[in-house]
C-alpha cells in the first residue's frame, strides 16, 4: 500500500577535478562547492520536506456541518488534472476578463484549488467557499437531509462556467431546418451553435453531446435532437445475483424505450401523436466524462437508496458500442469516485481520487486523507464516477469545433 510518507536518495559528487591551465579564468568565475556545502544543502531540502506532512494534492478539507457532500465533489475537481492546472497557474484569469458578472465563485474556487496543492497543513476549512455564493448552495442544498452530490457538482460546473464563458456577446437565435441533414452533420451544427453561445474551460472539459432518437411505429418516421451535457444519470440494472457491471448500466440507458399511451409524442410526418420508440447514443464524447449511478429514487410512500454493487473498470472503459458514431474514440481511465454511504434519509459522503502527481489512489473522508489501494476503490458506496478520455495512439485529445 503506498505511503504518505516520501524517501529521498542523496548522493554527494566528489571533488571536481582540476581545471586546465587554459581555463583558469573560468576556475576563478565558478569556484567549486565543498562537500560540506553540498551535503548542507540537501539536507535543508530533505528538512523542508519532512516538515511537509501533507503532500500536494493530499490536504483534507474540514466539515463546517453537513458539508461532506460539497467535500466530496470539490476533491473530485481537485485531482482533475486540466481543471487544477487552469486554476494553479491562473490561466482562469485571462477568461474572466470577459465575464459579464461577478466572478467571485470562480476565484475563491480557484484560490481552494491552490490551498489544496500547496498547503503544509493537513486540512483547510472551506469555509470562504461555502458561504460566499449563495445560488450554489440553495435551499433544496440546505434543507435536504441528505445533501446531493451530484445535484451540487451540476450547480457547481454551472456557475463557474458562466464566469469563463469566453462568448461576450451572444449571436442572434436562428431557427434553422436541419432536417435535411445527416445524423452526423446535424450534430456537428448543433454543437457549433451551442459553442457560439456557451464556450469556457469547462465546456471543453466536461460537456459532451446526447442524441436521441425517436422513430414513429405507424409511418417509420425517424427525428434526431442533439443536447449537451454535463453528466449522464445511469439507471442501475437490476440483476439477481445483486451484482452488475457499469455496462450493464449504460445499456440500460441506451436501450430501445416504447413511448406510448399518454407518453405518445407526435410525429412530424403523420401529424398526430403516435406510439414512438426512442433511444440514446452518444454523439460527441467529452474529455472528462462523468456518470451518475442513480441510487435515489423518490415515491409517493417513501425514498429508497439502490445499494446494488455496480462492478466499473479502473482503466480503458471502452464506450463505442454506446456512440453515434463507431468511429469515435472512446476510451476512459477512471480518476475519481464520489461515495456515499447510508440510506436515502441521511448518510456520509467521502471520495477516493488518483493523485494526478503520485499516481496513487487516496481516500479523502472531510479532513483525513490517507493512502489505499486500487482494489478497495470499488464499493457498492460508489454514486458519481469520473472518467478521464486517454489520449490516442497518434494524436493527443482536444476538445474543438467540429
Amino acid at each position: 500500500m503506498p505511503s504518505l510518507r516520501q524517501s529521498y536518495t542523496v548522493t554527494v559528487p566528489e571533488e571536481p577535478a582540476a581545471l586546465p591551465l587554459d581555463k583558469a579564468d573560468l576556475r576563478r568565475k565558478s569556484p567549486s562547492l565543498s562537500r560540506s556545502m553540498l551535503v548542507s544543502t540537501f539536507m535543508g531540502l530533505i528538512i523542508n520536506q519532512a516538515k511537509n506532512k501533507s503532500p500536494q494534492g493530499l490536504v483534507g478539507l474540514r466539515n463546517l456541518g453537513n458539508t461532506c457532500f460539497m467535500n466530496s465533489i470539490l476533491q473530485c475537481l481537485s485531482n482533475t488534472p486540466e481543471l487544477r492546472d487552469y486554476c494553479l497557474r491562473n490561466t482562469h484569469r485571462t477568461d474572466l476578463n470577459n465575464c459579464r458578472t461577478n466572478a467571485a465563485l470562480m476565484e475563491e474556487f480557484a484560490k481552494l484549488t491552490q490551498n489544496l496543492w500547496t498547503s503544509v497543513n493537513e486540512s483547510i476549512s472551506p469555509s470562504d467557499f461555502r458561504i460566499f455564493p449563495p445560488p450554489i448552495f440553495n435551499s433544496s442544498h440546505l434543507n435536504s437531509l441528505n445533501q446531493d452530490a451530484q445535484e451540487f457538482l451540476r450547480c457547481l460546473l454551472d456557475g463557474l462556467h458562466n464566469e469563463v464563458n469566453r462568448v461576450t456577446a451572444c449571436p442572434k437565435v436562428s431557427i434553422k431546418d436541419f432536417d435535411h441533414l445527416s445524423d452526423d452533420e446535424k450534430g456537428k451544427q448543433m454543437w457549433n451553435m451551442y459553442l457560439e453561445r456557451e464556450d469556457s474551460k469547462v465546456v471543453d472539459l466536461f460537456v459532451g453531446q446526447l442524441k436521441s432518437s425517436l422513430t414513429c411505429t405507424v409511418c417509420g418516421f425517424r427525428s434526431t435532437v442533439f443536447d449537451p451535457f454535463w453528466d449522464l444519470s445511469i439507471p442501475i440494472s437490476q440483476k439477481s445475483s445483486g451484482e452488475v457491471t457499469l455496462k450493464d448500466c449504460l445499456r440500460l440507458f441506451t436501450k430501445e424505450d416504447v413511448l406510448d399511451g399518454d407518453d405518445r409524442p407526435t410525429c412530424k410526418k403523420c401529424k398526430a401523436r403516435r406510439k414512438c420508440t426512442k433511444r440514446f447514443s452518444i454523439q460527441k464524447f467529452p474529455q472528462i466524462l462523468v456518470l451518475h449511478l442513480k441510487r435515489f429514487s423518490d415515491s409517493n410512500i417513501r425514498a429508497t437508496k439502490l445499494s446494488t454493487y455496480v462492478n466499473f473498470p479502473l482503466k480503458e472503459l471502452d464506450l463505442r458500442e454506446f456512440s453515434s458514431e463507431s468511429s469515435e474514440r472512446a476510451v476512459y481511465n477512471l480518476y475519481a469516485v464520489s461515495n456515499h454511504c447510508g440510506n436515502a434519509l441521511g448518510g456520509h459522503y467521502t471520495a477516493y481520487c488518483r493523485n494526478p502527481a503520485l499516481g496513487e489512489w487516496y481516500s479523502y473522508n472531510d479532513s483525513r486523507v490517507s493512502p489505499m489501494s486500487s482494489s478497495q476503490v470499488r464499493s457498492s458506496n460508489a454514486y458519481v464516477l469520473f472518467y478521464e478520455l486517454t489520449p490516442s495512439p497518434h494524436s493527443k485529445y482536444q476538445t474543438c469545433r467540429l
